[in-house]
């Protein structure tokens, strides 16, 4: 899926867009990571407290993925004009790496869950790094978030590794599994 491309999935709810994130998507991409930050604590590395006060020129930035370094790409899962869910791919330039790129930020809201909007948004990403020539994509999961575990399982992605104590939460620590695939 190339940056202009938009793919369609046909869900019982009806049907969901996969698209690149535009600047425009800024507000709804603020309140759509926050809500996944506050929700989910246990399953990111960034927490809410500290994201909630970023101004709007933060979120645009984010989705201008001009940093010299590294490029990324943020889809969005939408039905109509509602962001429902996130997935971004992201990638170093640096020569002794460049051939490996990182899903980052997939979130699907709850009422969306179980309908293929990830499985949608992990295609997306996979043919966005197969058309930069990445040959592995690889992730970060809470060990304890099964049902995300599942659906990378589905989408072709293996552990590979354990990161302990990756994520600590309101006293408690949370390990991550490390999972790759060839895109």
């Amino acid at each position: 899926m190339e940056a202009d491309e938009v793919m369609h999935i046909n869900t019982p709810r009806g049907t969901v867009s996969i698209r690149p994130g535009l600047e425009g998507d800024a507000p709804a991409y603020r309140d759509l990571r926050l809500e996944a930050l506050h929700d989910h604590p246990e399953a990111f590395s960034s927490d809410y407290e500290t994201y909630a006060v970023k101004p709007m020129s933060y979120w645009v930035q984010r989705l201008r993925f001009d940093h010299p370094d590294n490029e990324v790409m943020m889809y969005f899962a939408a039905h109509g004009e509602e962001l429902l869910g996130m997935c971004g791919v992201a990638y170093s330039r640096a020569r002794k790496s460049r051939h490996s790129a990182y899903l980052v930020s997939m979130y699907v809201r709850p009422d969306w869950r179980g309908l293929g909007v990830a499985d949608g948004l992990i295609a997306a990403c996979r043919d966005w790094a197969r058309a930069r020539e990445i040959t592995i994509l690889k992730l970060g999961v809470a060990s304890a978030n099964v049902p995300a575990i599942l659906c990378y399982v589905r989408s072709g992605f293996q552990v590979y590794g354990l990161e302990p104590q990756a994520i600590y939460h309101d006293g408690v620590y949370y390990d991550e599994l490390l999972m790759a695939r060839s895109p």
